[in-house]
């Protein structure tokens, strides 16, 4: 996919995301980071869509890689936690809820 395309295709999904059409917005967004893996910005909107559509198993994954290539996205920490106590897996989420609540002072 062209940078060009690939830009248009990002923008979609962003669209998709506003309007709430979260599923529609994911679809989008998968095609960007499939082409553009280290597109963190990208991974994480993708996220964004997974956690808003309930694909929480997908949301997780993409939350990882965000982390793991950005360990400073304090917002990854937030939605990972967010994820994981929606998954029934409290004590897991607790120590990303900190470390968000650590970085940003919240």
């Amino acid at each position: 996919m062209a940078s060009e395309t690939l830009a248009r295709t990002y923008a979609r999904g962003r669209m998709f995301f506003e309007l709430k059409d979260y599923i529609e917005a994911a679809r989008a967004l998968a095609q960007v980071v499939a082409e553009a893996p280290g597109d963190v910005a990208a991974r994480l909107l993708l996220a964004r869509a997974y956690y808003h559509s309930a694909q929480l198993g997908r949301a997780e994954a993409e939350l990882r890689e965000v982390l793991a290539r950005d360990p400073g996205e304090a917002y990854a920490y937030l939605l990972l936690g967010r994820t994981l106590e929606r998954r029934s897996r409290p004590r897991e989420a607790a120590p990303y809820l900190r470390l968000h609540a650590a970085m940003t002072g919240t």
